[in-house]
């Protein structure tokens, strides 16, 4: 205690280290310190103490006085702030140290810290393959998102220690769904439901069925919509759900009753002011009205105020609108726009032949459509027409592509093998999940294509992201292009295009 108080003396008071400053800014403290050590000491030691308490007492008030100017400077007002500055607290007005670098990110078999942005990265994405290693589409979104938020952790190293906290969802839920199919035979799937994060609202997000959901899929498109459904600036919390059960081989009974099944148990964890889903994947207006009749029964409370609750089905549109919205505000920054573009469509789903309605809409020529059959190919473009025949082929469930050269003369079927080598200006992938690789993306630019928007939940793959930047190709990722629904479920029962174009603007 000696030793410290006159080795705390002898540095002068600008430039005592912040250890020392607490001892001297505390005179009661100091007291207390003192008269120990003078009980303890010799009476050379006492005689020294003496004269070094009398000084501190004389210069304490001038050293608090300069830590609270020091404290009160460190910004100056009207700045805005963000992310990347180099202060913290509540109203960041306390500078940052590197007391968040030397503290322990994890604290298994040691404490692990962290240098820079990138080691942080890194050790987060370690840790979610150390949990879970066996689920890759998840660990493709954690990988992905965190190389991105690299340049956060570097400037403001304490958002690492929130991103560990937001890879884990708040809540996972599985649970067995079981249906009686038309020829009498008990059928079982999974029913899933993942709360990823409440912090800025309402669970919300979208339920998609088909025999690709997983608990790896389903966590993946969880930890997307977190930034997805933030990035529209609405108070929307972030959930995904669905089923393994394919729907597009199954009769209009058993969507029904498999509808029924597996909204029954949902209904114990969804809710108007708990977590609001919409559609999604194989979920469509006639799936949504299945699932929502079935919780009108068994609930008595049916909606909020606003009528916001299970609404999708008022503007099926929305998502692929969105997408081309924000294709349009890509280009319109680069001084171009869609108008005479050739767009090459991956997929025939509602939410592909929504894009290519928008498309005609803005000028551009849609020219292919694909499914699992193969894909058709219209040179001179597909019109309103067309795309009308393709929505009735396609309205019918278990119908394939194929069936569109029939009724058009000019339509090449599978022609050629390869829909890649078509040559286009934009590409719309709107199928599965990773169909868009690095050979896609190499194919793609060799034949003229400009860039890739996603219509579909990540479509590209890692590495086709990387060779995309290398090649300069313009790419518009899933996590901002399908924020149609969360814009249209804030909007609520008055939402239009118009006002979707408005808020992609300014999202944009």
């Amino acid at each position: 205690t000696e030793h410290l108080l006159l080795s705390s003396h002898s540095h002068s008071t600008s430039q005592a280290p912040a250890w020392r400053l607490h001892i001297l800014i505390n005179p009661i403290q100091a007291n207390m310190l003192m008269q120990r050590a003078m009980m303890l000491a010799t009476a050379q030691q006492r005689m020294a103490a003496a004269a070094a308490s009398s000084r501190l007492r004389a210069v304490a008030p001038t050293i608090a006085n300069e830590a609270i100017r020091a404290s009160s400077s460190t910004t100056e007002p009207g700045l805005p702030k963000s992310l990347l500055t180099k202060e913290e607290g509540v109203h960041q007005t306390v500078q940052v140290r590197g007391k968040w670098k030397n503290r322990p990110l994890f604290r298994r078999q040691g404490d692990v810290r962290f240098k820079d942005g990138k080691e942080a990265a890194d050790l987060l994405v370690r840790e979610a393959n150390r949990r879970d290693s066996h689920e890759l589409e998840y660990i493709d979104s954690i990988s992905a998102v965190m190389e991105c938020l690299t340049p956060i952790y570097d400037r403001n190293p304490k958002y690492a220690f929130a991103a560990k906290t937001l890879m884990e969802p708040e809540r996972l839920i599985q649970f067995r769904v079981a249906w009686i199919d038309d020829v009498g035979v008990n059928r079982m799937n999974r029913g899933y439901r993942v709360q990823y994060n409440s912090t800025l609202g309402p669970y919300m997000g979208g339920m998609h069925f088909g025999s690709h959901v997983t608990n790896s899929v389903i966590k993946s498109l969880g930890f997307d919509s977190v930034f997805s459904n933030a990035l529209t600036g609405f108070p929307q919390g972030a959930a995904v759900g669905g089923s393994d059960f394919n729907p597009l081989d199954k009769s209009d009974a058993e969507l029904q009753r498999f509808c029924q099944s597996y909204m029954t148990e949902l209904a114990k964890y969804i809710g108007p002011d708990q977590d609001m889903p919409w559609m999604g994947m194989g979920v469509g207006a006639q799936e949504m009205g299945f699932l929502y009749g079935q919780y009108k029964r068994i609930n008595m409370r049916i909606g909020t105020n606003d009528g916001r609750f299970m609404l999708s089905g008022d503007f099926p549109e929305a998502p692929g609108y969105g997408v081309v919205h924000f294709a349009d505000a890509m280009l319109q920054d680069k001084g171009s726009s869609l108008k005479g573009k050739r767009c090459m469509i991956i997929g025939s789903g509602k939410v592909a032949r929504s894009v290519a309605q928008k498309l005609i809409d803005y000028g551009a020529i849609p020219i292919t459509f694909s499914d699992v059959s193969g894909h058709v190919y219209e040179p001179d473009g597909i019109t309103d027409a067309k795309l009308n025949t393709i929505t009735q082929i396609k309205t019918e469930r278990s119908a394939l592509l194929g069936r569109y050269i029939i009724a058009s003369t000019s339509a090449q079927f599978n022609k050629p093998e390869d829909m890649l080598d078509i040559p286009c200006d934009l590409c719309f992938p709107c199928g599965a999940m990773n169909i868009i690789d690095s050979d896609a993306v190499q194919k793609l630019a060799d034949n003229g294509c400009e860039g890739i928007i996603e219509g579909g939940q990540a479509c590209v793959t890692p590495k086709g992201r990387k060779a995309l930047k290398k090649r300069g190709m313009r790419y518009g990722p899933h996590t901002m292009t399908l924020t149609g629904p969360a814009i249209v479920h804030a909007l609520g029962t008055d939402a239009t295009d118009a006002l979707l174009k408005q808020e992609v603007d300014r999202i944009y």
